[in-house]
């Protein structure tokens, strides 16, 4: 039976690549992303190749009533959702002396607060459901902060602690709740060149794999914390 998944940040890197990889395993799809050009590029281009069941939906994480209207927009196309990933993310490198606060309530308002808009408007509907899956992408930074990533790792890391919690609250519920940590992604994040060390960082198909065998997992078990680093990494 086809599962119904909403992606945050799908218009690119590896909430694309999820939303790809579900389109491919049969699964019908909703991607939010933050500009109408964005969404509509994307969705083109996940309908493309097989014709998969993808809609696409501008939302901005940060706000309550754009998650809430995502999740009802899912919810009116195609009866109920059954996934929940969250993959909506900012990042910046710049000390804390540098940094803006405006960009500071935009990495915790994106990376972390927006995890709680969509958790908060999609629960009730998995639980509708009789259960899901809520799949928050965390990051290695988390647990591996550095300078110039204050923010961005505070994000994560509070990410972290609100998914562990979530996934406690929701067990009984029949809602597996699970972080995914990758290590360095070669993607377009934070404005960084994709194809910049493509050849040793991990590819955002690898971290969709991870998704996609996660959602497969026998419901007996629970892999709650999934780190994915380089398997060769560069070395210093």
């Amino acid at each position: 039976m086809a599962r119904v998944a909403l992606i945050t940040g799908g218009t690119r890197g590896i909430g694309f690549a999820v939303a790809e990889a579900l389109l491919k395993a049969g699964d019908k799809v909703a991607i939010t992303g933050t500009t109408d050009d964005g969404v509509v590029k994307a969705e083109h281009a996940l309908s493309a190749p097989d014709g998969g069941q993808v809609t696409g939906i501008v939302c901005d994480v940060r706000e309550a009533s754009s998650t809430e209207l995502a999740v009802r927009t899912v919810i009116a196309k195609y009866g109920g959702i059954d996934v929940l990933v969250n993959c909506a993310g900012v990042g910046v490198g710049a000390p804390i002396s540098d940094l803006p606060h405006d960009e500071w309530d935009r990495i915790i308002g994106t990376n972390l607060t927006g995890v709680f808009n969509c958790c908060k408007a999609a629960i009730p509907h998995l639980k509708t459901r009789g259960g899901g899956w809520i799949v928050n992408i965390s990051s290695l930074a988390s647990t591996n902060p550095f300078p110039g990533g204050a923010a961005y790792c505070a994000s994560k890391a509070g990410l972290n602690a609100f998914s562990d919690a979530l996934m406690q609250e929701l067990r009984h519920d029949n809602i597996r709740v699970t972080s995914i940590l990758p290590g360095s992604v070669a993607t377009e994040f934070s404005g960084r060149d994709s194809a910049s060390g493509a050849d040793w960082k991990l590819h955002p198909e690898d971290v969709a794999q991870a998704i996609v065998d996660l959602l497969d997992h026998p419901a007996r078990s629970l892999p709650s914390r999934i780190e994915i680093r380089p398997a060769r990494p560069k070395k210093a």
